[in-house]
């Protein structure tokens, strides 16, 4: 499973194919909407996505573009699939046939919706969707030069505390081994996504203000 558990609406449409104004019509229509939302849309982080949601929607996304299933036949399965799994499109085995999808009753095992007569219902692979989205989830990771040396605090990480930018490492985590005697290469040997630039700025973090309150 991916490291990351919140994604943004421009991780998810990087992961997905799916547009940013595509992502936010679903969830305004309520088609789907992402697992953490808060009421003020207006609210920095009130739409954070979790990796179900990111493979969940990467398998719509692959079923109204790659399959051309038409939207009006997805929203007419959402009522009763989701009525009856907590995650239904990241989770249950769905199966295409002409432009209709079916799917098994997670309670039953049975197929639903029954299939024309002398048509072939081919299994959705979803495995390989789910491999996909780890993988790109995993990029999403790799921290890009900018982010270097940049400390940060993100509301759905370490619960908002500060961490060094691009990573889930709290500056606090740092200052501890190096009031340890730990060197920068001892703590990075600790945290390999860590660059001496993110430990100087870890510690002059830390240490700046309780440097001016002993000085006060």
């Amino acid at each position: 499973m991916s490291p990351l558990a919140a994604f943004s609406i421009e991780d998810v449409a990087r992961l997905t194919g799916l547009s940013v104004s595509k992502l936010s019509y679903y969830d305004r229509t309520g088609f789907y909407a992402p697992s953490f939302a808060t009421a003020n849309r207006r609210e920095p982080y009130s739409r954070i996505y979790s990796f179900r949601d990111v493979v969940g929607l990467r398998v719509i996304a692959q079923m109204h573009g790659a399959l051309c299933i038409s939207m009006q036949e997805l929203r007419k399965i959402k009522p009763w699939i989701e009525d009856r799994h907590e995650t239904p499109w990241a989770s249950l085995k769905f199966y295409v046939s002409g432009r209709h999808v079916y799917f098994d009753d997670p309670k039953t095992g049975t197929l639903m919706d029954g299939r024309p007569a002398g048509q072939i219902v081919m299994p959705f692979q979803m495995k390989p969707i789910v491999e996909e989205m780890e993988t790109a989830a995993q990029q999403l990771t790799q921290r890009q030069p900018e982010q270097l040396g940049k400390i940060t605090r993100h509301k759905y990480v370490q619960n908002n505390a500060l961490v060094v930018e691009g990573t889930r490492i709290p500056i606090a985590t740092i200052r501890r081994y190096h009031e340890a005697g730990y060197d920068a290469a001892a703590i990075i040997g600790q945290y390999p996504t860590l660059t001496p630039a993110d430990i100087d700025a870890a510690i002059l973090y830390e240490e700046t203000p309780r440097m001016r309150k002993k000085a006060g």
